[in-house]
Protein backbone atom coordinates (compact mmCIF):
# COMPACT_ATOMS: atom_id res chain seq x y z
CA UNK A 1 0.00 0.00 0.00
CA UNK A 2 1.33 3.42 -0.97
CA UNK A 3 2.47 5.87 1.68
CA UNK A 4 1.11 8.61 -0.56
CA UNK A 5 -2.67 8.80 -0.31
CA UNK A 6 -3.62 12.35 -1.38
CA UNK A 7 -3.54 14.52 -4.47
CA UNK A 8 -4.25 18.02 -3.15
CA UNK A 9 -6.01 20.05 -5.84
CA UNK A 10 -5.86 23.53 -4.30
CA UNK A 11 -2.84 25.05 -2.61
CA UNK A 12 -1.06 28.39 -2.89
CA UNK A 13 2.56 29.48 -3.16
CA UNK A 14 3.56 32.61 -1.26
CA UNK A 15 5.35 34.63 -3.91
CA UNK A 16 8.97 35.54 -3.18
CA UNK A 17 9.70 39.29 -2.77
CA UNK A 18 11.81 39.54 -5.94
CA UNK A 19 9.48 37.49 -8.16
CA UNK A 20 8.74 40.39 -10.52
CA UNK A 21 11.52 42.87 -9.80
CA UNK A 22 14.26 40.34 -10.59
CA UNK A 23 12.70 39.45 -13.93
CA UNK A 24 11.96 42.82 -15.53
CA UNK A 25 14.24 45.63 -16.78
CA UNK A 26 15.30 48.23 -14.20
CA UNK A 27 12.98 50.84 -15.69
CA UNK A 28 9.95 48.67 -14.81
CA UNK A 29 10.87 47.66 -11.27
CA UNK A 30 8.80 50.38 -9.64
CA UNK A 31 5.80 49.49 -11.79
CA UNK A 32 5.54 45.74 -11.11
CA UNK A 33 4.51 44.10 -7.80
CA UNK A 34 7.17 44.47 -5.12
CA UNK A 35 7.46 43.94 -1.37
CA UNK A 36 7.99 47.11 0.63
CA UNK A 37 7.29 48.49 4.10
CA UNK A 38 4.28 50.61 4.94
CA UNK A 39 4.35 53.61 7.31
CA UNK A 40 4.13 51.24 10.30
CA UNK A 41 7.07 49.12 9.15
CA UNK A 42 4.94 46.17 7.99
CA UNK A 43 5.66 44.18 4.85
CA UNK A 44 3.16 44.57 2.00
CA UNK A 45 2.97 43.85 -1.67
CA UNK A 46 2.67 47.13 -3.57
CA UNK A 47 1.60 47.80 -7.14
CA UNK A 48 2.75 51.33 -7.79
CA UNK A 49 1.86 53.18 -4.59
CA UNK A 50 -1.12 50.94 -3.81
CA UNK A 51 -1.01 48.11 -1.27
CA UNK A 52 -2.50 44.99 -2.86
CA UNK A 53 -1.63 42.05 -0.58
CA UNK A 54 0.02 41.10 2.68
CA UNK A 55 2.61 38.31 2.37
CA UNK A 56 1.97 37.02 5.88
CA UNK A 57 -1.76 36.59 5.34
CA UNK A 58 -1.03 34.08 2.57
CA UNK A 59 1.09 31.90 4.85
CA UNK A 60 -0.44 31.41 8.27
CA UNK A 61 -0.55 27.60 8.28
CA UNK A 62 1.15 26.23 11.36
CA UNK A 63 2.37 29.63 12.55
CA UNK A 64 -0.58 32.00 12.94
CA UNK A 65 -4.04 33.04 11.81
CA UNK A 66 -5.95 36.05 10.46
CA UNK A 67 -5.55 37.90 13.75
CA UNK A 68 -1.87 37.06 14.23
CA UNK A 69 -0.11 36.51 10.95
CA UNK A 70 3.62 36.15 10.17
CA UNK A 71 5.25 39.58 9.93
CA UNK A 72 8.14 38.37 7.75
CA UNK A 73 9.13 35.45 5.55
CA UNK A 74 11.33 34.13 8.37
CA UNK A 75 8.21 33.64 10.50
CA UNK A 76 6.32 31.66 7.82
CA UNK A 77 6.25 27.92 7.37
CA UNK A 78 9.15 27.51 4.91
CA UNK A 79 6.99 25.34 2.66
CA UNK A 80 4.90 28.40 1.90
CA UNK A 81 7.55 29.84 -0.40
CA UNK A 82 10.37 27.26 -0.69
CA UNK A 83 9.66 24.40 -3.10
CA UNK A 84 11.97 21.87 -1.47
CA UNK A 85 10.49 22.60 1.94
CA UNK A 86 7.03 22.18 0.39
CA UNK A 87 8.02 18.73 -0.84
CA UNK A 88 9.25 17.81 2.64
CA UNK A 89 5.92 18.86 4.13
CA UNK A 90 4.07 16.88 1.46
CA UNK A 91 6.07 13.79 2.37
CA UNK A 92 5.20 14.27 6.03
CA UNK A 93 1.51 14.40 5.12
CA UNK A 94 1.46 11.60 2.52
CA UNK A 95 0.51 14.10 -0.17
CA UNK A 96 1.92 13.09 -3.54
CA UNK A 97 0.99 16.16 -5.61
CA UNK A 98 -0.29 19.70 -5.11
CA UNK A 99 -2.04 21.95 -7.61
CA UNK A 100 -0.79 25.52 -7.16
CA UNK A 101 -2.59 28.87 -7.32
CA UNK A 102 -1.42 32.51 -6.93
CA UNK A 103 -1.99 35.24 -4.37
CA UNK A 104 -0.57 38.62 -5.36
CA UNK A 105 -2.12 38.97 -8.80
CA UNK A 106 -5.51 37.93 -7.46
CA UNK A 107 -7.14 34.53 -7.78
CA UNK A 108 -7.93 35.34 -11.42
CA UNK A 109 -5.09 37.77 -12.35
CA UNK A 110 -7.53 40.66 -11.88
CA UNK A 111 -5.15 42.82 -9.83
CA UNK A 112 -3.10 43.47 -12.96
CA UNK A 113 -6.05 45.33 -14.47
CA UNK A 114 -4.95 48.24 -12.25
CA UNK A 115 -2.01 48.75 -14.60
CA UNK A 116 -2.72 51.07 -17.50
CA UNK A 117 -0.04 49.76 -19.85
CA UNK A 118 -1.28 46.68 -21.73
CA UNK A 119 2.21 45.32 -22.36
CA UNK A 120 3.09 45.64 -18.68
CA UNK A 121 -0.07 43.78 -17.67
CA UNK A 122 0.87 40.91 -19.97
CA UNK A 123 4.46 40.97 -18.73
CA UNK A 124 3.31 40.60 -15.12
CA UNK A 125 1.25 37.52 -15.99
CA UNK A 126 4.01 35.91 -18.05
CA UNK A 127 6.64 36.58 -15.38
CA UNK A 128 4.41 34.91 -12.80
CA UNK A 129 3.85 31.87 -15.00
CA UNK A 130 7.59 31.53 -15.65
CA UNK A 131 8.36 31.79 -11.94
CA UNK A 132 5.74 29.18 -11.13
CA UNK A 133 7.30 26.85 -13.71
CA UNK A 134 10.73 27.34 -12.16
CA UNK A 135 9.31 26.75 -8.68
CA UNK A 136 7.66 23.52 -9.78
CA UNK A 137 10.87 22.24 -11.33
CA UNK A 138 11.95 21.05 -7.86
CA UNK A 139 9.74 18.06 -8.82
CA UNK A 140 7.45 18.76 -11.75
CA UNK A 141 5.61 15.47 -11.21
CA UNK A 142 4.37 16.68 -7.83
CA UNK A 143 4.16 20.47 -8.03
CA UNK A 144 1.49 21.28 -10.61
CA UNK A 145 1.29 24.83 -12.03
CA UNK A 146 -1.95 26.35 -13.29
CA UNK A 147 -1.63 29.00 -16.01
CA UNK A 148 -2.64 32.51 -15.02
CA UNK A 149 -4.27 34.25 -17.96
CA UNK A 150 -4.35 37.83 -19.26
CA UNK A 151 -8.10 37.34 -19.71
CA UNK A 152 -8.62 40.97 -20.77
CA UNK A 153 -6.95 40.02 -24.10
CA UNK A 154 -8.34 36.74 -25.42
CA UNK A 155 -5.73 36.29 -28.14
CA UNK A 156 -2.90 36.86 -25.65
CA UNK A 157 -4.59 34.49 -23.20
CA UNK A 158 -4.78 31.72 -25.80
CA UNK A 159 -1.14 32.25 -26.70
CA UNK A 160 -0.10 32.13 -23.03
CA UNK A 161 -2.14 28.96 -22.45
CA UNK A 162 -0.37 27.27 -25.35
CA UNK A 163 3.04 28.46 -24.16
CA UNK A 164 2.51 27.24 -20.62
CA UNK A 165 0.98 23.94 -21.68
CA UNK A 166 4.18 23.25 -23.58
CA UNK A 167 6.25 23.77 -20.42
CA UNK A 168 4.16 21.55 -18.20
CA UNK A 169 1.26 23.54 -16.78
CA UNK A 170 -1.75 21.43 -15.85
CA UNK A 171 -4.72 23.76 -16.17
CA UNK A 172 -6.05 27.26 -16.86
CA UNK A 173 -6.96 29.93 -14.30
CA UNK A 174 -9.84 32.13 -15.40
CA UNK A 175 -12.40 34.38 -13.75
CA UNK A 176 -15.89 33.03 -13.24
CA UNK A 177 -17.24 36.58 -13.11
CA UNK A 178 -15.76 38.43 -16.11
CA UNK A 179 -18.64 40.90 -16.32
CA UNK A 180 -17.70 42.31 -12.89
CA UNK A 181 -14.36 43.25 -14.42
CA UNK A 182 -15.73 45.02 -17.49
CA UNK A 183 -15.57 41.94 -19.73
CA UNK A 184 -18.29 40.09 -21.70
CA UNK A 185 -20.49 37.46 -20.07
CA UNK A 186 -19.31 33.85 -20.03
CA UNK A 187 -21.80 32.93 -22.76
CA UNK A 188 -20.61 35.62 -25.15
CA UNK A 189 -18.87 34.28 -28.29
CA UNK A 190 -15.99 36.61 -27.35
CA UNK A 191 -14.62 33.77 -25.19
CA UNK A 192 -14.90 30.99 -27.77
CA UNK A 193 -11.15 30.94 -28.59
CA UNK A 194 -10.41 30.31 -24.90
CA UNK A 195 -12.93 27.45 -24.66
CA UNK A 196 -11.59 25.99 -27.89
CA UNK A 197 -7.96 25.92 -26.78
CA UNK A 198 -8.98 24.36 -23.45
CA UNK A 199 -10.74 21.56 -25.32
CA UNK A 200 -7.90 21.14 -27.81
CA UNK A 201 -5.28 20.80 -25.07
CA UNK A 202 -7.65 18.92 -22.71
CA UNK A 203 -6.94 21.31 -19.85
CA UNK A 204 -9.46 22.10 -17.10
CA UNK A 205 -10.47 25.70 -16.45
CA UNK A 206 -10.46 26.80 -12.82
CA UNK A 207 -12.91 29.21 -11.24
CA UNK A 208 -11.08 29.91 -7.98
CA UNK A 209 -13.07 31.78 -5.36
CA UNK A 210 -12.42 35.51 -5.36
CA UNK A 211 -11.63 35.69 -9.07
CA UNK A 212 -14.06 38.52 -9.80
CA UNK A 213 -14.08 42.14 -8.72
CA UNK A 214 -12.99 42.13 -5.08
CA UNK A 215 -12.69 45.89 -4.60
CA UNK A 216 -15.31 45.84 -1.84
CA UNK A 217 -13.25 43.56 0.38
CA UNK A 218 -13.97 43.94 4.07
CA UNK A 219 -16.65 46.62 4.32
CA UNK A 220 -15.72 49.24 6.88
CA UNK A 221 -19.26 49.49 8.18
CA UNK A 222 -19.33 45.76 8.87
CA UNK A 223 -15.93 45.83 10.55
CA UNK A 224 -17.15 48.65 12.77
CA UNK A 225 -20.51 47.03 13.54
CA UNK A 226 -19.65 43.32 13.65
CA UNK A 227 -15.93 43.30 14.46
CA UNK A 228 -13.07 42.59 12.05
CA UNK A 229 -12.88 38.82 12.45
CA UNK A 230 -16.66 38.40 12.35
CA UNK A 231 -16.80 40.48 9.18
CA UNK A 232 -14.04 38.39 7.66
CA UNK A 233 -15.86 35.15 8.55
CA UNK A 234 -19.00 36.45 6.84
CA UNK A 235 -17.03 37.61 3.78
CA UNK A 236 -15.34 34.21 3.48
CA UNK A 237 -18.66 32.38 3.21
CA UNK A 238 -19.98 35.06 0.84
CA UNK A 239 -17.03 34.36 -1.47
CA UNK A 240 -17.60 30.60 -1.30
CA UNK A 241 -21.23 31.03 -2.32
CA UNK A 242 -20.43 33.32 -5.22
CA UNK A 243 -18.95 30.32 -7.00
CA UNK A 244 -22.42 28.76 -6.95
CA UNK A 245 -23.73 31.81 -8.77
CA UNK A 246 -20.89 31.58 -11.28
CA UNK A 247 -21.53 27.91 -11.97
CA UNK A 248 -25.25 28.54 -12.45
CA UNK A 249 -24.30 31.26 -14.93
CA UNK A 250 -21.88 28.90 -16.69
CA UNK A 251 -24.48 26.13 -17.03
CA UNK A 252 -27.16 28.44 -18.44
CA UNK A 253 -24.68 30.31 -20.66
CA UNK A 254 -24.58 27.53 -23.24
CA UNK A 255 -20.80 27.08 -23.05
CA UNK A 256 -21.15 23.49 -21.80
CA UNK A 257 -23.66 22.69 -24.53
CA UNK A 258 -21.38 24.09 -27.25
CA UNK A 259 -18.26 22.37 -25.91
CA UNK A 260 -19.26 18.92 -24.59
CA UNK A 261 -15.69 17.92 -23.71
CA UNK A 262 -14.79 21.07 -21.77
CA UNK A 263 -13.96 20.77 -18.05
CA UNK A 264 -14.36 23.34 -15.28
CA UNK A 265 -13.30 23.21 -11.63
CA UNK A 266 -14.92 25.18 -8.82
CA UNK A 267 -11.92 25.75 -6.53
CA UNK A 268 -12.03 26.36 -2.77
CA UNK A 269 -15.81 26.69 -2.64
CA UNK A 270 -16.76 23.37 -1.04
CA UNK A 271 -19.45 20.91 -2.12
CA UNK A 272 -22.32 21.05 0.39
CA UNK A 273 -24.22 23.72 -1.53
CA UNK A 274 -24.12 21.85 -4.85
CA UNK A 275 -27.13 19.51 -4.44
CA UNK A 276 -29.42 22.40 -3.54
CA UNK A 277 -28.09 24.62 -6.34
CA UNK A 278 -28.57 21.89 -8.95
CA UNK A 279 -32.02 20.90 -7.67
CA UNK A 280 -33.10 24.54 -7.69
CA UNK A 281 -31.67 25.14 -11.14
CA UNK A 282 -33.36 22.03 -12.57
CA UNK A 283 -36.67 23.12 -11.00
CA UNK A 284 -36.47 26.63 -12.43
CA UNK A 285 -35.18 25.34 -15.77
CA UNK A 286 -38.19 23.06 -16.25
CA UNK A 287 -40.76 25.27 -14.52
CA UNK A 288 -39.85 28.20 -16.75
CA UNK A 289 -39.78 25.99 -19.86
CA UNK A 290 -36.27 27.11 -20.72
CA UNK A 291 -35.78 24.48 -23.50
CA UNK A 292 -38.58 26.10 -25.52
CA UNK A 293 -36.56 29.32 -25.61
CA UNK A 294 -33.13 27.69 -25.66
CA UNK A 295 -33.19 24.47 -27.70
CA UNK A 296 -29.38 24.41 -27.50
CA UNK A 297 -29.75 23.44 -23.82
CA UNK A 298 -30.83 19.85 -24.41
CA UNK A 299 -29.81 18.51 -20.99
CA UNK A 300 -30.82 19.38 -17.45
CA UNK A 301 -28.47 21.71 -15.55
CA UNK A 302 -27.61 18.86 -13.18
CA UNK A 303 -26.64 16.72 -16.17
CA UNK A 304 -24.28 19.40 -17.48
CA UNK A 305 -22.69 19.57 -14.04
CA UNK A 306 -22.25 15.80 -13.94
CA UNK A 307 -20.56 15.84 -17.33
CA UNK A 308 -18.40 18.98 -17.24
CA UNK A 309 -17.78 20.34 -13.73
CA UNK A 310 -15.65 19.31 -10.75
CA UNK A 311 -15.68 20.68 -7.20
CA UNK A 312 -13.30 20.52 -4.23
CA UNK A 313 -13.81 20.22 -0.50
CA UNK A 314 -11.57 20.49 2.56
CA UNK A 315 -13.12 21.32 5.98
CA UNK A 316 -16.66 19.99 5.41
CA UNK A 317 -17.97 17.01 7.38
CA UNK A 318 -21.69 16.83 6.57
CA UNK A 319 -21.36 16.80 2.79
CA UNK A 320 -18.72 14.03 2.63
CA UNK A 321 -20.86 11.86 4.94
CA UNK A 322 -24.26 12.45 3.35
CA UNK A 323 -24.13 14.12 -0.05
CA UNK A 324 -21.42 12.42 -2.11
CA UNK A 325 -23.98 10.59 -4.27
CA UNK A 326 -25.92 13.83 -4.78
CA UNK A 327 -22.83 15.70 -5.98
CA UNK A 328 -21.34 12.72 -7.84
CA UNK A 329 -18.34 10.78 -6.59
CA UNK A 330 -16.54 11.25 -9.90
CA UNK A 331 -16.81 15.04 -9.59
CA UNK A 332 -15.36 15.56 -6.09
CA UNK A 333 -11.71 16.21 -5.25
CA UNK A 334 -9.88 17.02 -2.02
CA UNK A 335 -7.87 20.13 -1.19
CA UNK A 336 -6.08 21.60 1.83
CA UNK A 337 -5.66 25.26 0.71
CA UNK A 338 -2.17 25.20 2.31
CA UNK A 339 -0.82 27.62 3.57
CA UNK A 340 -3.80 30.01 3.72
CA UNK A 341 -5.66 31.04 6.91
CA UNK A 342 -8.58 28.73 6.07
CA UNK A 343 -6.32 25.78 5.24
CA UNK A 344 -6.10 22.37 6.82
CA UNK A 345 -2.65 21.84 8.32
CA UNK A 346 -0.77 19.00 9.95
CA UNK A 347 -2.83 16.42 11.85
CA UNK A 348 -6.05 18.24 10.94
CA UNK A 349 -5.70 17.08 7.31
CA UNK A 350 -6.09 13.40 8.14
CA UNK A 351 -8.52 14.03 10.99
CA UNK A 352 -10.91 15.82 8.62
CA UNK A 353 -10.53 13.13 5.99
CA UNK A 354 -11.17 10.36 8.51
CA UNK A 355 -14.20 12.01 10.08
CA UNK A 356 -15.73 12.97 6.74
CA UNK A 357 -15.08 9.78 4.78
CA UNK A 358 -15.02 7.07 7.45
CA UNK A 359 -18.38 5.65 6.30
CA UNK A 360 -17.26 5.45 2.65
CA UNK A 361 -15.84 2.35 1.08
CA UNK A 362 -12.26 2.37 -0.12
CA UNK A 363 -13.15 2.91 -3.78
CA UNK A 364 -15.04 6.11 -2.97
CA UNK A 365 -12.25 7.39 -0.73
CA UNK A 366 -9.65 6.70 -3.38
CA UNK A 367 -11.63 8.48 -6.09
CA UNK A 368 -11.99 11.63 -3.99
CA UNK A 369 -8.50 11.69 -2.54
CA UNK A 370 -6.58 10.45 -5.57
CA UNK A 371 -8.16 9.08 -8.74
CA UNK A 372 -10.26 12.07 -9.80
CA UNK A 373 -7.38 14.52 -9.37
CA UNK A 374 -4.87 12.20 -11.00
CA UNK A 375 -7.07 11.76 -14.06
CA UNK A 376 -8.06 15.42 -14.42
CA UNK A 377 -4.53 16.79 -14.06
CA UNK A 378 -2.75 13.83 -15.68
CA UNK A 379 -0.56 13.24 -12.63
CA UNK A 380 2.34 10.84 -12.90
CA UNK A 381 2.24 8.61 -9.82
CA UNK A 382 5.11 7.74 -7.46
CA UNK A 383 7.70 5.17 -8.41
CA UNK A 384 9.01 2.36 -6.23
CA UNK A 385 12.01 4.57 -5.52
CA UNK A 386 9.71 7.37 -4.31
CA UNK A 387 7.92 4.98 -1.99
CA UNK A 388 11.21 3.63 -0.66
CA UNK A 389 12.48 7.15 0.01
CA UNK A 390 9.25 8.02 1.83
CA UNK A 391 9.51 4.96 4.05
CA UNK A 392 13.24 5.21 4.70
Amino acid sequence: MSGYTIIDVDTHVTETPDLWTSRVPDKLKDAVPRVDLDARGRQWWFLGDRRIANPGLTATAGVGDMANWPKSYDEMHPGAFDARERLKYMDEMGIWAMVMYPNVGGFGSQEFLRLEDSELKLTCVKVYNDWQTEWASADSRRLLPITSTPFWDVDAAVEEIRRCHAIGHKGILFTGDPQSLGQPLLGDPHWNPLWEVACELDQPISFHIGSGNMDGGLRRDKVKTYGKMAAFAELSVDIFMRNGIQLSDLIISGVLARYPSIKFVSVESGIGWIPFALEALDYQFLGNRVPEERPDLDMLPSEYFARNIYACYWFEQIAPRRLIDKVGVDRIMFETDFPHPTSLYGDEVHERIKEGLEDCDEEVRRKILWDNGQKLYKVEGPTAADEARLNA
